[in-house]
């Protein structure tokens, strides 16, 4: 077996096994905005694109780590499936040339 294939199993593999650890996630932008001057403080809003729809949430302050976390484990998950996705394709490709010399 060709080692970078070996390589590259190995590396899907891992992957695989961070994304079995990946928490509770969402997508989204998590931004702080200010209210008019009739209204005390600032407030938080969620924005986010869920089946070419988008989306905004008004979130209360106590709930803002939670949701950071949500979002950092949200892309997360996403770079990692776009490199085992380009993993996967290289692998695909050098598998078939291989079997194309054989």
């Amino acid at each position: 077996m060709n080692a970078n294939i070996k390589a590259m199993e190995d590396r899907i593999g891992r992957i695989k096994q961070e994304l079995l650890r990946i928490g509770p996630m969402r997508p989204g932008s998590l931004t702080r905005q200010k209210r008019s001057p009739k209204y005390k403080g600032r407030y938080y809003q969620l924005s986010y694109t869920h089946k070419m729809r988008g989306y905004t949430e008004y979130t209360r302050a106590e709930f803002v780590p939670d949701i950071r976390r949500q979002i950092a484990n949200y892309k997360k998950f996403k770079k990692l499936t776009g490199e085992w996705i380009s993993l996967a394709i290289a692998l695909s490709k050098l598998t078939i040339n291989l079997n194309k010399r054989s």
